[in-house]
């Protein structure tokens, strides 16, 4: 009786190259393929299209942070609630007293609401990049994007977009309030010109003193320092110009007070056709306004091209 012979095994049969996705490389996983099909070792390459990066990309990119940190929130809702609130609350006082508002139009009670919430945006417009350098998260938004003038231009437009859109809609309610409860109580209706002053004027006044804020902010690279520059900037020609009682520094005191951020910002409340001698009437300080912003924001950005991070 024969033993069966054990049979040799045979050999293992070749493995075939996985299967190509389309437009792949055959004999080549997706994205792993050498580049223009070139021999040489295999290294992996992203099947994801890669594009240069564009100005839209950090405009995204800045509003995800803007939008995810809590000093956004409490600024600009303290600011809403600022606004609105004492807005209402003016105009509430002014109503029950039955006190007449010569010379005004109902709007001019939204004037001093406005003028204390804008220190938040301020404040925003300060922590906006000073925030960064002070966790060094300034030296990974700089490594992702190394376009320093698009990092710092996208910042400007959205935070410039977000003070003004927040700004917009905070004078509107308090407008609309102001006429309702005050409109018997001026001695001029609130025509479309004054609504527009007030509304848009005021809102890119705003948003413009911001964007001054952010470079500031971007100059000192330290918050409270770029905060109390600002604060600054708009209280010190009230308080200096106080003191300028002599007959000789008459001149620079009435500049003091007639460029001072809030003597400007109360133009846009003024009626039409009752506008003072001031050289500043209608939208001049916009222009004023803008002309600082482009100025400022024009060292902030020589600052950040030339200074290390």
């Amino acid at each position: 009786m024969t033993t069966p012979q054990p049979q040799a095994a045979h050999p293992a049969a070749p493995q075939s190259a996985p299967q190509a996705a389309p437009h792949t490389a055959p004999g080549y996983w997706p994205g792993t393929a050498p580049a223009g099909g070139a021999p040489g070792p295999v290294g992996y390459v992203s099947p994801i299209p890669v594009r240069k990066a564009t100005l839209m990309d950090a405009i995204a990119a800045e509003w995800t942070k803007i939008r995810s940190v809590r000093s956004t929130v409490w600024t600009l809702g303290v600011m809403v609630a600022i606004v609105v609130g004492v807005g209402l609350l003016i105009a509430m006082a002014v109503d029950s007293a039955g006190s007449t508002m010569n010379g005004t139009t109902p709007l001019a009670a939204g004037f001093f609401s406005l003028m204390l919430g804008m220190i938040c945006v301020i404040t925003l417009g300060v922590l906006t990049i000073s925030t960064e350098y002070g966790t060094g998260m300034i030296r990974t938004t700089l490594t992702a994007c190394p376009d320093r003038v698009r990092v710092l231009a996208a910042k400007a437009i959205v935070f410039f977009v977000l003070a003004f859109v927040v700004t917009l809609v905070s004078t509107l309610v308090v407008g609309m309030a102001d006429v309702a409860l005050l409109d018997d109580q001026t001695e001029f209706a609130a025509g479309g010109s004054e609504w527009l002053k007030t509304t848009i004027g005021t809102s890119l006044f705003v948003g413009l003193l911001g964007l001054v804020s952010l470079g500031v902010g971007t100059l000192l690279r330290h918050s409270a320092g770029a905060i109390t520059v600002m604060l600054g900037v708009v209280l010190l020609p009230l308080v200096v110009g106080m003191f300028m009682a002599t007959e000789s520094l008459m001149k620079v005191r009435e500049a003091l007070f007639e460029y001072s951020i809030p003597m400007m910002l109360s133009v846009f409340y003024g009626a039409s056709g009752n506008e003072s001698n001031a050289s500043l009437t209608g939208w001049d300080p916009l222009w004023v306004m803008a002309l600082a912003a482009a100025v400022v924001l024009g060292g902030a950005f020589a600052s950040l091209l030339k200074r290390d991070a």
